[in-house]
């Protein structure tokens, strides 16, 4: 198994740290030429999503990673990257891949809590730490969206098919869990490696 991470802005590296921590093999992906590799998930870290969706589009990433989520590539977005995914961000007009029938609201926690730590349950996990930094959360799962931790009765992780999503960092967190069942979603739907098609 080989899972790329998207490392244009953010938290990259620690997502990174927990692979390696799994003994699974990643690469980054920086550029439109890094799509001719062969992997099998993606990860969209935290950051600022607006300046990750730029650069998406700048570097022509855009078309042909949304293409292949759309088509079944596993992805995990936490942070920035559930905003990238979600179909509907209801305090921004602007959409970027949304391909998760999901609607979140940005920066929800406010200043007060712009950062904070706790532990909650995650559905076929169980308890789990959580960090947040200026996250979002989800308003409202739709379709085949399935919620899979609340906080304070907010919606902080979903699921839709092979599109992970948490409003928390848990690669800021020493415990592999979520990383790892990510790696259970895409073991259980892995048939070949998934390969860009345009990556030229």
């Amino acid at each position: 198994m080989r899972i790329a991470v998207l490392a244009l802005q953010g938290a990259f590296a620690e997502h990174e740290r927990i692979l390696s921590e799994l003994g699974i093999s990643s690469f980054e992906i920086r550029q439109r030429p890094d799509l001719g590799r062969s992997f099998d998930g993606l990860i969209i870290p935290g950051g600022e999503s607006t300046v990750q969706g730029k650069l998406l589009r700048e570097l022509t990433l855009f078309l042909p990673l949304r293409d292949a989520i759309a088509s079944g590539l596993p992805v995990f977005g936490t942070c920035a990257g559930l905003l990238l995914l979600a179909r509907r961000i209801r305090n921004d007009d602007r959409a970027h891949l949304a391909t998760m029938d999901i609607t979140a609201v940005r920066n929800a926690y406010g200043r007060q809590l712009g950062s904070f730590h706790t532990e909650a349950d995650f559905q076929g996990i169980g308890r789990i730490p959580m960090t947040f930094i200026r996250a979002p959360y989800i308003e409202e799962a739709s379709g085949d969206a399935t919620v899979l931790a609340t906080v304070n009765g907010q919606i902080v992780a979903a699921r839709q098919g092979n599109q992970l999503v948490t409003a928390f960092h848990p690669e800021l967190d020493q415990d592999l869990s979520v990383h790892a069942y990510f790696a259970s979603m895409i073991e259980k739907n892995m048939k070949t490696e998934w390969k860009a098609a345009s990556a030229g």
